[in-house]
């Protein structure tokens, strides 16, 4: 089983917690997050894991080489700039066996999604990709219908946008930061530069790509992108250790 860890943005709306370390190695209860998220990814299989570099690059890649690790784990530095999730996946195409899925995890992101789960889920299916989906408040969704992506809601605005006209009214989840993707999607990209992953795959849904969503709306989920955030995850995990 592979993986990808992205970790390779500014975390600017984090401020000045940021300045100094980067966004994968702030401490929630104890532990780097990028800790959280290697351990949680070595313990459902994965025996290589790519991990994804810019801001305070030489700090990550110091941390790594201090850590003993379950899986083969390889570094794909972003330079000049950050390339976002899908072009950061782009980046690292050589990196993956272009045989089998790969399991994405922004590294912002601490959960307690069954991960093996997810994978055993997206299995073989001739599916594109397997996005982990939560029923919760957000500013933006997802839209599915029962052949998958259709759209996107930013309810910031009540604006939305559709991957192609939907039969009825599709079902709306927030994803979570977390999926499965094809191997197959490195020869439907057209994008270059810095680009989303999202963005793509509601491209891809236009052209008759199936993407599912996986729903984790039991799992713990937190994202830590904010200083609000960020404390909410710490006290969750503070008062767990209480």
């Amino acid at each position: 089983m592979q993986a990808m860890v992205l970790a390779a943005g500014f975390g600017r709306r984090l401020g000045q917690l940021t300045d100094r370390t980067p966004k994968a190695l702030l401490e929630v209860g104890g532990l780097p997050q990028l800790a959280r998220t290697l351990s949680a990814l070595e313990a459902a299989g994965a025996n290589r894991i790519v991990v994804n570099v810019h801001h305070h690059a030489d700090q990550i890649e110091q941390w790594l080489e201090g850590r003993d690790h379950f899986a083969e784990i390889l570094v794909s530095r972003e330079e000049p700039v950050p390339l976002e999730t899908g072009g950061g996946l782009v980046h690292a195409r050589g990196l993956f066996d272009e045989h089998a899925p790969i399991l994405v995890h922004n590294v912002d992101i601490l959960t307690s999604i069954d991960l093996g789960a997810l994978m055993a889920a997206h299995g073989t299916s001739p599916r594109l990709a397997t996005l982990a989906v939560h029923q919760r408040p957000a500013s933006r969704y997802l839209l599915f219908d029962d052949d998958g992506l259709q759209g996107r809601l930013d309810v910031r605005d009540g604006l939305t946008q559709d991957a192609r006209p939907a039969r009825g009214m599709p079902g709306r989840a927030a994803y979570t930061g977390v999926h499965v993707a094809s191997p197959r999607v490195f020869g439907l990209v057209e994008e270059t530069g810095a680009f989303s992953l999202v963005d793509l795959y509601l491209r891809l849904a236009a052209t008759g790509e199936t993407i599912l969503p996986y729903d984790v709306s039991e799992a713990e989920w937190f994202e830590i992108g904010t200083p609000e955030r960020l404390a909410a995850a710490r006290a969750a995990f503070a008062r767990r250790d209480s």
